[in-house]
């Protein structure tokens, strides 16, 4: 069977790449991040699932700067960036850069989302300036080069819906976007048309609803292009399931079970407030330290459907717990019979808005759990600290989303040879 070659950049805990591996239509020749947790993850993946020697996984997984676009395809690395990087990274890569690891193989797709904060409607709303200044505004800028370097037959660019409205330097992201494509000779939907690409989750065997713009650029090829282009959202939308989505209960339903204790104690330096009920196989599956008060507001908001209480309910609710005042609700619980709302990157902060439904359990939903949401295999392993693996968790594409995304991109590809 042909495999397509593949580079995932800004690939995060490697929920996109994980997807398109999945189909096994395609050969991920290199990951590329920045941040340390994630790129332990990807790099104990593919030893542990893909039986990578750890030398090759350093090879394949690049702890770089992707704004420092020539080194990370040349090497040749100046000595600023062989002081930050080096240590983490393969020597080969610092001499011959992505080249070097890429060797003779042509690219045939790059795929990669480009952190959403700035686009993120939630934070230009905390921001005083709206993002308008923040350099995550152009990170598709280094997209776009790669894309141009490398010249594959497509690319796949996953981003959140808040994009549609962005505009740093007063002047719309989406325009920006679909003119540095259309100079270096890609085709995407023109900005007019973008809101027709956005997708759900929850549509694709995904227990969650998470709304992203998935952008596919093709070669530009006059009529043939357009085609193509179309093509790919017209498979993409025939896999939509025909069945309802898949639910909260369907989900985590079964997973073992754990019930809050009168009297917390420490272990080591973490403090425990659960304890679980019955056996558990799981791992990273355990309720993070909550205090009695928290576990007292918990129990009460699930006993009392509190998500149906009315804005000025709530947020009197949250006052009387903390003593503190707030524009914005604190609180949430999940519900059974429908998917999960959007997982966040800033989970580790915002647990209160992810109570697990079940008011005998008395606690917001574990690592595992978010990553059961986000459709990780059960072994998917998260390394870094409980705030590192939320924060990777809720910045993924979601598995099984990918895998849908990436069948569409496999399909466009063998009717194009």
């Amino acid at each position: 069977m042909k495999k397509y070659t593949c580079i995932d950049l800004f690939a995060g805990a490697g929920g996109l790449s994980l997807g398109f591996k999945q189909t096994n239509k395609f050969n991920i020749l290199a990951h590329i991040e920045w941040e340390k947790p994630m790129i332990d993850t990807l790099r104990n993946d593919l030893i542990k699932r893909f039986n990578f020697v750890p030398i090759e996984a350093k090879r394949r997984v690049i702890k770089f700067d992707i704004q420092k676009t020539d080194e990370l395809i040349n090497g040749k690395w100046s000595n600023e960036t062989l002081e930050a990087y080096a240590k983490d990274n393969d020597e080969n890569i610092s001499k011959f850069g992505l080249n070097g690891l890429i060797g003779s193989n042509s690219v045939d797709v790059i795929i990669g989302g480009p952190p959403c904060q700035a686009y993120s409607i939630a934070g230009r709303a905390q921001d005083k300036y709206s993002m308008k200044y923040d350099y995550r505004n152009y990170l598709f800028e280094s997209f776009a080069k790669m894309v141009d370097y490398y010249k594959p037959k497509c690319f796949v660019f996953e981003n959140v819906p808040g994009m549609l409205s962005a505009k740093p330097g007063d002047r719309f992201v989406t325009e920006r976007i679909y003119e540095a494509f259309d100079k270096i000779g890609y085709e995407i939907k023109e900005p007019r048309d973008m809101k027709s690409i956005i997708y759900n989750s929850a549509d694709y065997e995904v227990p969650q609803v998470r709304n992203r713009i998935i952008i596919f650029g093709v070669k530009n090829r006059e009529r043939e292009s357009n085609e193509r282009l179309n093509h790919f959202y017209t498979i993409l939308n025939s896999l939509k399931l025909k069945n309802p989505p898949l639910t909260l209960k369907n989900a985590i339903g079964n997973l073992p079970k754990f019930k809050p204790l009168k009297t917390h104690f420490k272990i080591g330096n973490k403090n425990i407030s659960h304890e679980l009920v019955g056996t558990n196989n799981l791992t990273q599956h355990f309720p993070r330290y909550n205090n009695l008060r928290d576990l007292e507001a918990m129990k009460f908001w699930v006993q009392n459907d509190m998500n149906k209480a009315t804005t000025k309910e709530k947020l009197e609710f949250y006052t009387k717990i903390t003593g503190k005042t707030s524009n914005h609700n604190k609180y949430r619980s999940l519900g059974w019979d429908k998917p999960s709302p959007t997982l966040v990157s800033h989970l580790q902060k915002d647990g209160f808005m992810f109570i697990h439904p079940d008011p005998q359990q008395n606690r917001s939903i574990t690592i595992r759990e978010a990553a059961i949401l986000q459709t990780f295999p059960n072994d998917f392993e998260f390394v870094g600290s409980q705030g590192a693996c939320f924060k990777m968790i809720g910045n993924a594409v979601p598995v099984n989303f990918a895998k849908h995304i990436a069948l569409a991109v496999a399909k466009v590809l063998d009717e194009g040879n």
